[in-house]
């Protein structure tokens, strides 16, 4: 079979070596950053900084599609060019017209992180992991014009280990993608797969954080959910504390929670070597977070901690 993959990251270079795994013929590996960068900044990254994906691409000598939007006409004549028997998608941000997703003589497919029709949506790792759920997964649907409703080709549920950020989470579910992949492509081209509809009395869909979901209130939340919090946002975006004007970054991989109660949202206990900081939350437990930097300062965090935080 003829593919042509559209994708992104991590999720881009296991569909390459998936597709590769089933003895496929990649005729087109079209990159998302293609449609976000300039040419010349895009060049440029790739000269001094080259991605996973892009050092894959070479090192296998894939033909890359040049194009600034896979909805673009140029995009289309590539794929009746190159005769295209399935379009795999995973990691995109544009949703795909009809007219590109029909052009495949097969089918048009797309990868999401999770284990439809749970966790619609953006970014499954996060929410998740945000939502404290102990399984996550990974499907391989038929794309049609609505996000992530296309009917189930195959899927695997994949477990979120305690202390799991959305970074460990992404890693482990890319790889079981690759594997799904591999084992997906055979079956089509055998003719072996039978799609199932999903069952949209379950479907649950999350749209993407706002900034404001970035900011700690240990008066609102408890110790569990602000533990999750820190960890669904990592490695995307930092979550905040306010501290007089100041903002703390935590760690997510040095959290604990313990019971020791004080007044809610007040900082109960604090050591400036292992520049941590305990807070008390909102359901009578603390979050301690060791290792914080000081936002802006991160040479004077310890410092700041031991003559100004009270």
């Amino acid at each position: 079979m003829k593919v042509v993959i559209l994708g992104k990251g991590e999720m881009l270079c296991n569909l390459i070596e998936g597709t590769l795994d089933a003895k496929c013929d990649i005729v087109g590996v079209f990159r998302y950053e293609r449609t976000a960068y300039s040419a010349l900044k895009l060049a440029l990254h790739d000269f001094f900084k080259s991605s996973s994906d892009y050092t894959l691409i070479k090192q296998h000598k894939l033909h890359e599609i040049k194009c600034k939007s896979a909805n673009s006409e140029e995009f289309k004549k590539e794929i009746i060019k190159l005769n295209a028997d399935v379009i795999l998608v995973g990691t995109w941000c544009e949703k795909l017209k009809k007219e590109i997703i029909d052009l495949p003589v097969i089918a048009t497919i797309n990868v999401h992180p999770s284990y439809l029709p749970e966790y619609r949506g953006p970014n499954p790792y996060l929410q998740t992991i945000l939502n404290r759920e102990t399984k996550s997964g990974v499907t391989f649907h038929l794309m049609n014009e609505e996000y992530d409703a296309g009917a189930v080709l195959a899927q695997k549920r994949v477990n979120i280990i305690p202390g799991d950020t959305s970074k460990e989470l992404k890693e482990r579910t890319v790889f079981h993608a690759r594997l799904l992949c591999a084992e997906v492509l055979k079956k089509l081209g055998y003719g072996l797969v039978i799609p199932v509809n999903q069952d949209e009395s379950k479907a649950t869909y999350f749209p993407n954080i706002k900034r404001e979901d970035m900011m700690l209130d240990f008066e609102k939340e408890t110790a569990e959910e602000i533990h999750a919090r820190i960890r669904a946002f990592h490695p995307f975006l930092p979550c905040y504390y306010e501290y007089k004007n100041f903002y703390f970054i935590p760690n997510p991989y040095k959290l604990e929670i313990i019971n020791k109660s004080g007044d809610t949202g007040k900082i109960i206990c604090k050591n400036a070597k292992s520049a941590s900081i305990t807070i008390a939350c909102k359901n009578g437990r603390a979050l301690k977070m060791s290792g914080v930097r000081l936002y802006g300062f991160k040479m004077f965090t310890k410092f700041f901690i031991q003559h100004f935080v009270k």
